[in-house]
């Protein structure tokens, strides 16, 4: 596991524990109010769509990822929203045979190898969904975007995926961004990228990145509009429950900040008072509310999600994804059972995860696991 994921497993937070007595803390600023931004403009908007048109009438996406550990919501969100579009053929991948295991949660068996992706489309894909991953220098997924890209496909880094991405050179010489906390790191390894803050998405010559893990909502979006139109765009979003969306974003919200860094070290110490909370595998379960639910419940450091199900078979969701049941169980204790994932619109699932953290651990613990998901928490625009 990389040290990026360590730090967000609270292994990393646990290793500054020592310092904290000393001007550490108190050198981290306090949190930021968020800063209205000004709307997209039009022309800035409709170069964006034209930048992301397909190559073909009905568009093929593949999201893809190394089996050993992709992050969970950059993988599942993108396919839960573009399958439920219809207007492209969505697939996903893996670097090698076998089922592909998610941060910080969950299992899913893809639809095929990028091998077997290759012999079947020659051609490639029109769009290529790379999430966060736990490296960003895997040679067979570095060689496979590169040849992508060739072939005339639009590479779409989700949140830290923009760290797998720049490893490619694909960055280099293009405007683009990234999730806040791997900022500095991704810009001191590869300073030819021109850095665009407050912008959700950015779009430069064929590569699309985004900021943050809740960033894959509106990028989804974006896509279906380029695809199919803004109708079909805000009937999706109709139905998934996002009243609104768009790249605009405040960067300066997002930071290590030192509530942000008292939180992760109290949680941390609260080592006794964790807790695992089960979360019902279902037939046709929504993969967006799935992923969002069981995505945030397990970065609060005070609490995993698990899935849980009768059986060790794989359940398959609602567009298709066959998903492993972490724990074989026919139940789960009532204290430590989270709700039934679906029975909201998928852009709500967020907000509600978040409420139930509130309820549970506190305001800073649901604050905490927003930044770090980059989540404009209680603002209209997502």
């Amino acid at each position: 596991m990389t040290w990026r994921l360590l730090a967000w497993s609270g292994i990393a937070v646990a290793a500054l524990i020592p310092i904290v007595g000393g001007i550490w803390l108190f050198t981290l600023p306090a949190a930021s109010a968020f800063r209205v931004q000004p709307p997209i403009t039009q022309r800035e908007h409709d170069a964006t769509l034209a930048a992301l048109k397909p190559k073909r009438a009905r568009p093929l996406i593949a999201i893809v990822g190394i089996n050993d550990m992709t992050e969970t919501t950059d993988y599942l969100m993108p396919y839960g929203i573009l399958r439920r579009a219809d207007v492209a053929d969505v697939v996903t991948l893996a670097t090698g045979p076998g089922p592909v295991t998610l941060f910080p949660v969950l299992k899913v068996e893809p639809d095929a190898t990028i091998a077997a992706f290759d012999a079947a489309h020659p051609d490639g894909a029109d769009y290529v969904i790379v999430p966060a991953m736990s490296r960003d220098d895997d040679p067979a997924v570095l060689q496979w975007i590169r040849r992508q890209a060739e072939q005339g496909a639009v590479i779409v880094g989700i949140c830290a995926g923009g760290k797998v991405v720049a490893s490619t050179g694909l960055l280099n010489g293009r405007r683009a961004t990234t999730h806040w906390f791997y900022l500095k790191g991704w810009r001191d390894n590869h300073p030819a990228i021109r850095y665009v803050a407050d912008r959700r998405i950015v779009v430069d010559r064929g590569v699309a990145t985004t900021t943050g893990i809740s960033a894959s909502m509106p990028m989804s979006l974006t896509l279906i509009e380029a695809i199919a139109g803004r109708e079909k765009a805000e009937a999706v979003a109709r139905a998934i429950g996002l009243p609104g969306w768009d790249a605009r974003h405040d960067s300066n919200a997002f930071k290590f900040t030192r509530p942000f860094a008292l939180t992760a070290i109290r949680n941390t110490l609260a080592f006794w008072n964790r807790e695992q909370l089960g979360l019902a595998l279902v037939p046709g379960v929504d993969e967006v509310s799935l992923a969002l639910v069981a995505d945030s419940w397990s970065r609060t450091y005070r609490s995993h999600a698990a899935t849980f199900a009768a059986t060790a078979d794989p359940v398959t969701t609602r567009n298709g994804l066959r998903i492993y049941p972490q724990t074989v169980a026919a139940s789960w204790p009532a204290d430590r059972l989270l709700p039934a994932v679906g029975t909201t619109p998928p852009a709500q699932a967020l907000d509600q995860a978040l409420a139930g953290i509130e309820a549970r651990y506190g305001g800073s613990t649901a604050d905490f696991v927003a930044v770090q998901l980059e989540y404009p928490r209680g603002h209209a625009v997502r």
